[in-house]
């Protein structure tokens, strides 16, 4: 279940400071955090105020939406679920009625779904179907990984070596840092042989000429007899 446009739009200012006034007696605090959510944004060098939403981005964000919805897993608790906020079709209509009717957030009936855990995706993550589930990399962010490095790796663009090591260890670190959570080891395995391939076609064919080929080949320790043999 997806909140449509939770941080643009949909967490009401005023509904939230009033949860947070049962939790918290300090008003300087709340003044602090009231500012933090109308101080808007700037478009062409004009500010816009806030008057709904929490600012997308922001360090405190994240928190203010888990207290939003702290209440939706109240609600669940108290009609005896067990729930990781995950649950079948009954109990998902009724929640999206709360959700909707009482914390007066919309509910995104495009990315509405119940499924398998190992059919869906969450933030670019995904699981095996297997009796022990593993978290993985969804489909979808592989795709748009190899699809990067393939950009960075193609041979109709001449990019010296040096720019195109430059440039996927820039993607490369962020990607890999941000998938580390993902248990199928052999899957980075994989990726590691692939792109080694793809920079070595690369070298390959910035080689060129065949002489170039068996001298550089015979440099890096290949074998006169294999060397020749690659040519």
């Amino acid at each position: 279940m997806d909140l449509e446009k939770f941080f643009d739009k949909k967490v009401n200012h005023d509904r939230l400071m009033s949860t947070l006034a049962k939790r918290i007696n300090d008003k300087p605090l709340l003044k602090l955090i009231r500012k933090y959510l109308q101080v808007g944004v700037m478009i062409n060098g004009v500010v816009s105020s806030a008057e709904e939403g929490t600012p997308q981005g922001g360090p405190l964000s994240p928190l203010l939406s888990n207290i939003v919805l702290d209440e939706p897993d109240k609600e669940l608790e108290a009609r005896g679920h067990r729930f990781v906020r995950y649950a079948g079709e009954r109990t998902m209509a009724s929640i999206q009625l709360f959700i909707e009717g009482k914390l007066r957030l919309k509910v995104n009936e495009m990315k509405l779904a119940v499924d398998r855990p190992w059919k869906r995706k969450f933030l670019g993550f995904s699981f095996t179907s297997s009796k022990e589930p593993k978290v993985r990399v969804a489909k979808k962010g592989l795709k748009r990984m190899k699809k990067k490095v393939r950009e960075i790796t193609s041979r109709k663009i001449p990019y010296p070596m040096e720019y195109r090591i430059q440039k996927l260890n820039q993607y490369l670190i962020g990607w890999c840092g941000y998938f580390a959570l993902a248990d199928t080891k052999s899957v980075f395995s994989e990726l590691d042989g692939w792109i080694r391939r793809r920079l070595r076609m690369c070298l390959w064919k910035n080689w060129k000429k065949p002489k170039t080929k068996v001298r550089n080949l015979i440099n890096l320790g290949v074998p006169e007899w294999k060397a020749y043999e690659g040519e």
